[in-house]
């Protein structure tokens, strides 16, 4: 444990250098799902779509396909399509809300057959009929919203979340796995190691830095992790490796569980050089607003940094959290700077 502390307190604290070749534009891959990937897409796109050092970024969004919740999984089971939800809030999200962007977000009311649908959804649905192809549907949908960057469905293969807890209970799908009580022991994915989608293993190998999170960590994060050669891309990856860290643990999923549980997570699928580093918010949330997360089973996400350097990645301690609504969520802009300043320069692993 002293040889990694030694060495993650190296990497840390190593003079960064240079990337080469300026005219050339520095990649970005972005890994999630749910609410998450989307504040880092837009976070991104609030610099220009440049770095710090005015290089242009080219931006993948890699999404996972295990969403079978809400209107996403009602089109699942009546058109046998892939979910389409968190497709569409990465497309919204790197076309910056303008143009038809408000009405793809448009939800019908009611409980009635489009009840709780949305347009893009259908929108995208629609399109998968018309090209017979889930991934043309997605890129004309990027078209249609003049979304910059490319979004990439983790798998074009239809798969079904299971999670087992501690006391080996089971859920099956993706929208059961937060009901229960206690936490996620494990999750994998049915049928396991489905195909990558074209182009997703090359967006990882190739990138400049790659995101994790936010977000639900057994259902946003890890499944895209277990898609086929992903953990291999990203061993290939020279460029940063970057979890971005929830700030609060989630009822029935994540309860109890510190940083290093998390990291520990992710490392357990994708390898233990599987991160550089971590970004940790530190900033404070008002008392009324972890009342009410304490009232519904959740708390703020511990974190020592000491235990962090033990398993080989640098914790990057920074404000990334806003508490002024109902909710504790990160802010797109900080979430945006920080990663700005992250993919301007790159450092050796360790």
């Amino acid at each position: 444990m002293d040889e990694a502390l030694e060495a993650s307190r190296a990497r840390a604290s190593e003079v960064e250098r240079p990337l080469a070749n300026e005219a050339v534009p520095l990649r970005v891959v972005a890994m999630g799902g749910g609410t998450g990937l989307p504040v880092v897409l837009r976070g991104l796109r609030s610099g220009g779509l440049l770095s710090r050092r005015g290089r242009a970024l080219d931006v993948t969004a890699i999404v996972t396909m295990a969403d079978d919740g809400g209107s996403s999984g009602r089109l699942r089971r009546d058109l046998g399509i892939l979910p389409p939800g968190d497709i569409r809030n990465c497309l919204v999200a790197l076309a910056g809300g303008t143009g038809l962007s408000p009405l793809f977000q448009y939800r019908f009311r009611g409980r009635r057959e489009l009840g709780g649908h949305t347009i893009g959804n259908l929108v995208l649905a629609a399109l998968s009929a018309m090209h017979g192809d889930f991934l043309s549907a997605v890129q004309s949908c990027g078209r249609l919203l003049g979304s910059v960057g490319q979004v990439l469905p983790s798998t074009l293969t239809p798969v079904t979340l299971v999670g087992e807890r501690p006391d080996g209970s089971r859920a099956t799908g993706e929208s059961r796995l937060g009901l229960g009580g206690g936490r996620l022991d494990r999750v994998w994915l049915e049928p396991a190691d489905p195909p990558p989608t074209p182009g997703v293993l090359e967006a990882i190998e190739n990138a400049d830095l790659v995101v994790l999170g936010p977000g639900s960590l057994f259902t946003s994060i890890l499944p895209n992790l277990m898609v086929a050669g992903v953990r291999g891309a990203l061993d290939r990856c020279r460029g940063r490796r970057v979890l971005v860290l929830n700030a609060m643990t989630q009822p029935g999923e994540t309860t109890g569980m510190t940083a290093a549980d998390h990291v520990r997570r992710v490392q357990e699928i994708a390898g233990r050089g599987c991160l550089d580093c971590v970004l940790v918010n530190t900033a404070p949330l008002p008392v009324r607003l972890l009342r009410r997360y304490r009232s519904e089973g959740s708390e703020p996400v511990r974190y020592r940094r000491n235990e962090l350097l033990a398993l080989g990645v640098v914790p990057i301690e920074t404000r990334l959290v806003g508490g002024r609504g109902r909710r504790a969520r990160h802010d797109a802009l900080k979430i945006g700077d920080v990663l700005h300043s992250l993919v301007g320069r790159a450092i050796g692993h360790a």
